[in-house]
């Protein structure tokens, strides 16, 4: 009745409304007792994928695969989902973006038609779990998170209560039954995986696959995983026949050239754990504008910008009133600072329109200053170049020796391959005849001419 007072129970005597002990699930054991044999790698079928993960994929763990829209990452998953069915081993395959006669065509243009690949079109979490019930499979696709929904949330399918939601319930099954299951995910128009950024910490392993629209090569980097480094990279092409590894992408790269050409200089990079060779290209001309453009492809505007500076104050080559170009083949990525020289080598060459010797690679990071900085993995770069076939390789001047203090040109041989020495960017470009006495050099010759 209104107005009246009600008497209610008050919280246990001095609980202070905390919460009361509850029965375990599973006693505490000493982690010494713990058994791992349950964590252990299985292969995928995909070698490059295993060498992301750190040897394959572990039973019970869940795994979110990113990546923009067209990259790939339905081909990949249908292609790791029909490996893992090969080796006898049950696979569901739940997609809520496709019918199935879609993802059927799919598998036929790729070859992943098998007896244990299980197909399922579902987008409610209730339905998903009853397959996997049914079914009883070791590893499930899920394509993709974001158009899963929980009939018993509020929300719609994408939304962050949802994801949250259907990621917990997807996590915990993996986890009870030792199943793996892969998560796609969509991303934003900023790059970042859509959700909630719990969805990143629900999971084991979180991974990223990029790559151009205008190039069939395509990356695979690990963001986080429990079970294995971070610092691999897979690499894969994506062709009209489905997705397959490429175990040794440098020719990508790379572009072989009949004779010397001026204005290219290969770098060594170091993606992962990978040292992958790149062509880094410029063009040097004169700028009829007020304000000369710097344009870039593949490599850090702001770098070039700072390698130029560089050049004209520490080595005499004047560009500001030129316009400079430079590029990438292949649609390679230069983000390691380790391909700074290169780039200077190359600028330097088109100035001179004088190409550097054969068989060059260049590696060192730029100071402001104008010295080289070592690299990081500096043997495994220069490992791969002499395994590659070049003759010569430019890399910064160890500070801790005297001799490479005291002067540039000091060398070795690596793997039949002669190392090189430079102290800062000036010296590495007279080592490699593209300073200002070339310039001289050149328009004495035209002048005679």
């Amino acid at each position: 009745m209104w107005g009246s007072v009600a008497e209610v129970a008050g919280p246990p005597s001095g609980g202070g409304g905390r919460s009361t002990a509850t029965p375990v699930t599973t006693a505490a054991v000493p982690i010494g007792q713990v058994s791992a044999d349950t964590a252990v790698h299985h292969h995928s079928g995909v070698p490059e994928l295993d060498r992301v993960l750190g040897g394959g994929l572990v039973p019970g763990a869940a795994v979110l695969l990113a990546g923009e829209p067209g990259v790939g990452k339905s081909t990949l998953l249908l292609e790791v989902a029909a490996r893992t069915a090969q080796r006898k081993q049950r696979t569901l395959y739940v997609t809520g973006e496709e019918s199935p006669a879609q993802v059927r065509l799919r598998a036929d243009r790729t070859g992943a038609i098998h007896d244990e690949l299980y197909l399922a079109a579902e987008t409610d979490l209730g339905a998903v779990l009853t397959h996997i019930e049914q079914v009883r499979p070791k590893m499930v696709v899920i394509d993709s998170v974001q158009t899963i929904s929980a009939a018993e949330v509020d929300g719609v399918s994408g939304g962050v209560t949802q994801v949250k939601e259907v990621a917990q319930a997807l996590v915990r099954m993996a986890k009870s039954r030792d199943i793996t299951v892969v998560m796609i995910g969509h991303v934003t128009k900023d790059g970042g995986i859509a959700g909630p950024r719990v969805l990143e910490h629900l999971v084991d392993v979180v991974l990223h696959f990029e790559g151009d629209r205008d190039s069939r090569f395509r990356m695979l980097r690990a963001v986080k995983n429990r079970f294995g480094p971070v610092d691999e990279v897979g690499c894969f092409d994506l062709g009209p026949d489905g997705i397959r590894a490429v175990e040794d992408p440098t020719g990508i790269f790379t572009e072989r050239h009949h004779g010397r050409v001026a204005g290219t200089c290969v770098a060594v990079t170091m993606e992962g754990r990978r040292p992958l060779l790149a062509e880094v290209q410029a063009l040097v001309t004169v700028s009829p504008a007020e304000r000369p453009r710097r344009t870039t492809s593949g490599l850090d505007g702001s770098r070039l910008a700072m390698v130029l500076a560089v050049l004209q104050q520490h080595c005499g080559i004047k560009l500001h009133q030129h316009d400079v170009f430079a590029s990438t083949v292949g649609g390679a990525r230069l983000t390691d600072p380790g391909s700074d020289l290169a780039v200077a080598v190359a600028i330097a060459s088109a100035t001179f329109v004088s190409a550097p010797p054969a068989g060059v690679v260049a590696m060192g990071e730029i100071g402001l200053s104008g010295e080289l900085r070592r690299v990081r993995d500096l043997p495994q770069r220069l490992a791969e170049a002499a395994r590659l076939g070049f003759q010569m390789a430019v890399v910064p001047a160890d500070p801790g020796t005297a001799q490479g203090a005291r002067r540039a040109g000091s060398d070795r041989v690596v793997d039949g391959m002669r190392v090189v020495e430079a102290p800062d960017v000036a010296a590495a470009l007279r080592l490699l005849h593209l300073d200002r006495r070339t310039k001289h050099a050149l328009e004495v010759l035209e002048a005679a001419d």
